[in-house]
């Protein structure tokens, strides 16, 4: 029987100052050396992507920026994590936190999106917000605007054998709530999940 160890991680780190620190993940002793550079370079156009779209064009603004990684699931060839970057500018009222997740299936070397993860035709979009919307009422989070349904390809991760859907700082809920987060049974989704992909890999004892 084929064992499939999980993938080595090595924490890299930008600066440019005190105050303006990156750590990011890199993936390491992958015997697919070519998935391992399409891993590590995806990584790396996310968290450029997250530092350009908050400090943008006001990059000599930036007092505080500072980035660091989670590791979600690394195990049964499914890599999921999540980058999480916080800028602070001159004079803004408060900080700014982003988080985006990467999740990679390593059986097929590709990353994989949300609708990835769910039989073709599936309604995978109002079956995940039918139960948010019950969380969001049975856990009373506060909410800025009627919930309604995710997007088809709303943040997420897999921590073992949930699906975490997420939401970013202010885009359902009030700054002070932080990031709402929604973890769903691999279980309550059973039937419409891809069994030969990352959840459903999940989802055998």
């Amino acid at each position: 029987m084929a064992i499939n160890f999980p993938v080595g991680i090595k924490t890299m780190t930008i600066s440019t100052g005190p105050t303006k620190v990156v750590y990011y993940p890199r993936v390491s002793g992958m015997q697919n050396k070519q998935l391992q550079e399409f891993i590590n370079n995806t990584i790396l156009r996310q968290n450029q992507q997250l530092i350009n779209e908050q400090t943008g064009n006001m990059d000599t603004t930036v007092v505080d920026l500072y980035g660091y990684y989670e590791i979600k699931n690394n195990q049964r060839d499914v890599l999921s994590l999540s980058l999480n970057n916080y800028v602070y500018h001159y004079h803004a009222a408060h900080g700014m936190t982003v988080i985006k997740s990467l999740t990679f299936n390593l059986q097929k070397g590709k990353q994989a999106t949300l609708k990835d993860l769910f039989k073709p035709g599936s309604n995978y979009v109002k079956r995940i917000s039918d139960l948010i919307a019950v969380q969001i009422k049975e856990r009373d989070i506060p909410l800025l605007v009627d919930f309604t349904a995710i997007k088809p390809d709303q943040d997420f991760y897999i921590a073992d054998k949930a699906l975490v859907v997420y939401f970013q700082l202010y885009e359902i809920t009030p700054y002070a709530y932080g990031f709402p987060m929604f973890p769903i049974s691999v279980y309550d989704l059973q039937d419409i999940i891809d069994e030969n992909g990352p959840l459903g890999r999940m989802a055998v004892n």
